[in-house]
C-alpha cells in the first residue's frame, strides 16, 4: 500500500469534531504511555493540548536525550541554480516572477565548495529550481563529483526524480534526500501549484519513498506551514514520516516544519501559524516518533532556533544563503525566500554551546 492509500482514508475526516471530543484525561493518558498511535499523535496536536506543552516538551526532552544524545548536526546550503519551469503561487523562484537567474558552471561550483569547505561544513545541502531542462540530472551528477572532494556528507533538494533517477544520484555520491511535499491537501495543493511538472501530486508525494528504495541514508520531509491550517498538515506530515520509518527501518527519517518567508512575487492567502504552534508540532513528531530527526533552517529567528535546540532539534543550518552561489558570488541572482538568523557561524555555535548541546560537522561518511 502506497502512503497516498494510506492517508486517503483520513480524506474526509472530521477534525474539528476529533478536537473538540479530546478532554484534560485524554491528554494526561497519552502522555503516560511509553508508545503512542496515530489518532493519539492528532490529539497531541490538538488545542487542547496547548495547555499542556511543559508536561510534553519534558517527555520530548528526555526522548530526544535517550536517542539522538546532545550533538546537533551543521549543515549549510548552496544553491546552484533558481531556473524553475513551475508556477507556484507561493514561491520566489516562480517561473512568471521576474527575478535575476543564474546557473553555476563546475568551476564555480568547486569555488563554492572551496569557500564552505573552510568554515569547517562537511555536510551540505544542493538546491535547485524545478527544472530538469536547466539542471538535468548529468548536471547533478556532475556537480556531486566536484563536492565529493570537500564534503563527506551531500544531500539533495530539487525536482522528484525517478526510481532509476534517484539510484543513480545515489551511485555518484548523494546519501540524503529532502523533498517538502508542501501541502498535504490535494484540492489546496491543485490551487497553489497552477502549472509546471510540480501539479502531479502523487509524483511528488512517492519521492520520499523513492529515495529510501534507492538506499538513501537520510530522508527529510515536511510541510510549508501557512498554505493550510497546521495541525492537519502537521498530522499528515507526522503519518508519512512514520509510514516511512516503519517501512524503511534503516533510513534515518527527518522532518523540517518550515513555514514560509517573504519571498518575490505576491502570496496572501497564507493561514496563521506561530511560534507556540510549531513548538507543539516538534513536541507531538518526537513522541510519535522518538528517533525522529528535527531540522530547523534559518527560515526561523535566532532566538527561537536557540530555544528549540532542548526540545529535541538535530540539526541545524547556518551561514545560509538562499542565492545562487550565494557564498561567493553575490547579487548575481535573487533569493528563494529571506531568512530570518543572519548570525555568524560562529555564532551559531557559541549558542548551541551554551545550552549544552555538541555542533557536529561530521558524523558519517562513506566506506
Amino acid at each position: 500500500m502506497s502512503f497516498y492509500e494510506y492517508y486517503n482514508k483520513y480524506k474526509n475526516f472530521n477534525y474539528e469534531k476529533f478536537f473538540n471530543s479530546i478532554s484534560d484525561d485524554d491528554i494526561k493518558r497519552i502522555l503516560a504511555k511509553d508508545k503512542i498511535n496515530e489518532e493519539e499523535f492528532l490529539a497531541l496536536l490538538s488545542p487542547k493540548a496547548e495547555q499542556y506543552l511543559e508536561n510534553m516538551a519534558q517527555k520530548a526532552h528526555r526522548l530526544a536525550l535517550q536517542n539522538n544524545g546532545k550533538a546537533i548536526e551543521m549543515f549549510t546550503p548552496l544553491y546552484l541554480a533558481n531556473y524553475c519551469v513551475n508556477k507556484c503561487a507561493y514561491c520566489g523562484f516562480n517561473c512568471e516572477n521576474r527575478i535575476k537567474r543564474n546557473k553555476l558552471n563546475m568551476d564555480e561550483i568547486e569555488e563554492e565548495a572551496k569557500a564552505i569547505s573552510n568554515m569547517g561544513f562537511r555536510n551540505i545541502l544542493i538546491l535547485t529550481g524545478e527544472s530538469a531542462k536547466a539542471t538535468p540530472v548529468s548536471y547533478i551528477v556532475d556537480a556531486v563529483k566536484v563536492l565529493k572532494k570537500y564534503f563527506q556528507c551531500i544531500s539533495i533538494e530539487i525536482y522528484p526524480l525517478t526510481q532509476e533517477e534517484y539510484n543513480r544520484v545515489v551511485e555518484a555520491g548523494v546519501d540524503g534526500l529532502t523533498v517538502y511535499q508542501e501541502v498535504y491537501d490535494e484540492q489546496i495543493y491543485d490551487k497553489v501549484h497552477i502549472a509546471g511538472p510540480k501539479k502531479n501530486y502523487k509524483f511528488r508525494l512517492d519521492a520520499p519513498e523513492r529515495g529510501c528504495i534507492s538506499r538513501m541514508r537520510n530522508v527529510n520531509i515536511g510541510a510549508l506551514l501557512g498554505l493550510n491550517e497546521w495541525r492537519r498538515e502537521g498530522f499528515a506530515t507526522g503519518l508519512h514520516a512514520k509510514y516511512l520509518q516503519d517501512k524503511y527501518p534503516d533510513v534515518d527519517m527527518n522532518v523540517s516544519p518550515p513555514r514560509i518567508r517573504p519571498h518575490a512575487g505576491v502570496f496572501e492567502d497564507v493561514y496563521p501559524v506561530n511560534d507556540k504552534n510549531i513548538v507543539q508540532y516538534v513536541l507531538a513528531l518526537r513522541l510519535l516518533i522518538p528517533r525522529i530527526g528535527i531540522t530547523i533552517s534559518t527560515r526561523e529567528s535566532a532566538e527561537f532556533r536557540d530555544n528549540l535546540i532542548p526540545l529535541g532539534v538535530t540539526k541545524m543550518s547556518a551561514e545560509s544563503s538562499t542565492e545562487v552561489g550565494g557564498h561567493t558570488v553575490k547579487n548575481e541572482s535573487d533569493p528563494q525566500f529571506d531568512t530570518a538568523d543572519k548570525r555568524s557561524l560562529d555564532e551559531v555555535l557559541n549558542s548551541i554551546l551554551t545550552k549544552g548541546y555538541e555542533p557536529i560537522f561530521k558524523n558519517w561518511m562513506h566506506i
